[in-house]
């Protein structure tokens, strides 16, 4: 047994590590051993995944169908998965065959690591070490997820993205960087944090009030001076 390949009972007892360490909810192991399903999915998955590198394919499929049934997370028994690998919630999660996932990677409940391509070849996302997927995110096709990148909830991804970067919206636009070893930026609904299309709307929402203030002062102002050009009839 070495460091790079921990034993069972050592990768268990690193698993239930890294519940404790993302999940505040967690009070206990028994409740950690018992209650978390992205935590069984996990575990089944690696045994499906040995089944499925030693040939034995239909039993790995098999496998990781009754997962499905029994976790609500689909993991094809190919997809490839490092270590301290956390799945919170997980209802609905679901991992395609060329799926490389790196080591201290985190996913909530709804995403989707798929594939944009019919071809037998490379065709589901990478995930460096210290990705965040947020709940209902869709990641898809070969694209890399650079190291300690954040993909914001319900975001869509079909773009590589940067290292240490933080990815929000459908379009999956870069939002920002960080340097590593900074905490992730969070971000506000009604502020455009450098989006240039968010942008873009606020100055066309104060535009519009600006311009509604100064109409509805000059027509007050003028019926005031008996102005006739603001009287019924009149022009402007």
């Amino acid at each position: 047994m070495t460091a790079d390949k921990p034993g069972l009972w050592d990768r268990t007892r690193e698993d239930v590590r890294a519940v404790f360490d993302r999940d505040p909810a967690a009070r206990s192991v028994p409740e950690v051993l018992t209650c978390y399903p992205g935590l069984h999915a996990i575990w089944i998955h690696r045994l499906a995944h040995r089944m499925w590198t030693a040939g034995f394919r239909l039993p790995a499929r098999l496998l990781s169908h009754l997962n499905r049934a029994f976790t609500g997370i689909e993991i094809h028994p190919g997809a490839v998965i490092g270590r301290r690998f956390v799945i919170d919630h997980g209802m609905g999660v679901v991992i395609g065959e060329t799926t490389e996932i790196g080591d201290d990677v985190m996913l909530y409940q709804g995403v989707t690591l798929g594939g944009t391509s019919m071809e037998k070849a490379k065709r589901h996302p990478t995930l460096c070490d210290g990705v965040v997927v947020g709940a209902g995110a869709k990641v898809l096709g070969a694209v890399t997820v650079g190291e300690g990148a954040h993909v914001g909830a319900g975001a869509i991804v079909v773009r590589d993205v940067p290292a240490h970067a933080t990815v929000v919206g459908l379009a999956g636009r870069v939002l920002d960087k960080k340097r590593k070893g900074e905490k992730p930026m969070t971000v506000g609904i009604a502020e455009s944090k450098a989006d240039h299309d968010v942008r873009v709307l606020e100055v066309l929402v104060e535009k519009v009030s600006e311009l509604e203030g100064r109409i509805e002062n000059g027509a007050i102002a003028a019926l005031r001076n008996g102005d006739d050009n603001y009287s019924e009839g009149g022009g402007i």
